[in-house]
């Protein structure tokens, strides 16, 4: 098989990983990819946004396979146009892609179809916003309705800093037009838990467990960004949590998709507040989850092709998902100042040392080559994974990795996994 990934990130990178291990593919190509993809896949010189030219090079190069990795072009509906060419191809179509390129859609979906999540309101006017807020119990969240990278919730503490979020997110148009509608969310509080989970339309298989810190700095503070690190399986995530869960929440949001006339192909990413009312929904996306994605698949002992091909063709129910018993770590290599700014073009070294260890990762998510040399290129540069018997072991093999890799602006947290203390 020829197949085509989508995206530049660590995600790509992780799902270029695990697809490079399948025997059922002999050629990899990755739009448009990043330096440490480029050794598992021909990269091209593609957007991810840029579909006329995605949809083209699969009809040229006779891709059997594409798999859009990045959120953008699924709501996009980079699927569609894919499938229109007669491409097969793994995420979900325009008109399910909503379920995370809305999150006023998504709310109102799982209040339909009585999912659990927190008590909530739309607002498309920002007065009408500002009036309900005089009247709301802090602390409460603000969302912006669309996609932001991560960053478009805010949490308040008091009504002047809900009337500063309304301005960012509805006035000053922070997140661009994301902000056009506000979700205006009750607070909640417990453990957060991912989970990812492979959907064919009908049938929903749930992976492993984890748990991301999306805070830029040491013990949670900072600003959010995209990730700073990750740890599978978390500990909070119990047989009773998970029994829960998939009798009120993951076949529930398969079939509510169902009933809308939205069927879900690809992956649901669950984001769950374990609360002490019981688990509820905080967010849905499309799409593998980053870094989730760079301890979640190193874990899966499935062939990922297979998985993938079962979800296209509606046949997911005769897969039988298994995971290793163990626990994978990943800790993000970002580069100082991210996620405001920071300097690009400086040299990385040290990456070689990955090929000489068992159970260590290094993926690539702000790379690319200067010539020869591989230098950074964003500001999450890489993901530092390793495995272990237990999440202790796991963190400690991942931290000391880290020490393998050198670039001048270098910055990472310290504290990824401090959860695992906690159990």
């Amino acid at each position: 098989m020829k197949v085509l990934i989508v995206g530049s990130g660590g995600r790509e990178h992780a799902i270029a990983h695990s697809v490079a291990k399948s025997e059922k593919v002999d050629r990899i190509y990755c739009a448009p990819g990043n330096a440490g993809i480029a050794e598992l896949a021909e990269c091209v010189p593609i957007g991810a946004m840029e579909f006329d030219k995605i949809v083209a090079f699969a009809g040229e190069k006779g891709i059997d396979l594409v798999i859009v990795g990045m959120d953008d072009p699924l709501v996009g509906g980079l699927v569609d146009e894919l499938e229109a060419a007669g491409i097969r191809a793994f995420g979900p179509k325009k008109n399910a892609a909503v379920l995370e390129g809305s999150k006023a859609f998504s709310k109102d979906l799982m209040k339909k179809y009585n999912i659990p999540t927190a008590g909530y309101e739309n607002f498309e006017d920002p007065e009408e916003a500002l009036a309900y807020l005089k009247s709301a119990k802090f602390p409460i969240v603000l969302k912006a309705d669309g996609l932001a990278l991560g960053k478009g919730v805010l949490i308040c503490n008091t009504y002047e800093e809900a009337e500063a979020g309304v301005k960012t997110i509805m006035v000053d148009k922070q997140f661009g037009a994301s902000g056009n509608t506000m979700v205006v969310e009750e607070f909640m509080t417990g453990r957060e838990v991912s989970v990812l989970s492979f959907v064919d339309g009908n049938t929903v298989r749930t992976m492993t467990s984890a748990q991301d810190h999306k805070r830029a700095g040491d013990g949670d503070t900072g600003l959010n960004t995209g990730g700073m690190g990750t740890f599978s399986p978390s500990p909070f995530y119990t047989k009773e949590v998970e029994e829960f869960c998939d009798r009120y929440i993951y076949q529930a949001t398969v079939d509510a998709m169902k009933a809308e006339g939205r069927p879900f192909k690809g992956i649901i990413f669950f984001g769950l507040m374990l609360t002490d009312e019981g688990p509820k929904v905080l967010e849905y996306n499309a799409r593998f989850g980053d870094p989730e994605a760079q301890v979640v698949l190193p874990r899966m002992k499935n062939d990922l092709i297979e998985v993938i091909e079962a979800c296209v063709d509606g046949t997911l129910d005769k897969i039988d998902l298994q995971f290793e018993d163990n626990a994978a770590v990943c800790v993000v290599l970002a580069s100082d100042g991210y996620p405001v700014q920071y300097e690009k073009g400086l040299p990385i070294s040290g990456l070689e040392e990955f090929k000489k260890h068992d159970g260590y990762y290094c993926f690539h998510a702000g790379t690319k080559f200067d010539g020869e040399q591989i230098v950074t290129n964003g500001g999450r540069v890489l993901g530092v994974t390793a495995k272990g018997k237990d999440l202790k072991e796991a963190r400690a093999n991942a931290y000391a990795a880290t020490e393998w890799v050198k670039f001048d602006n270098k910055y990472m947290r310290h504290d990824i996994g401090k959860a695992i203390d906690e159990a």
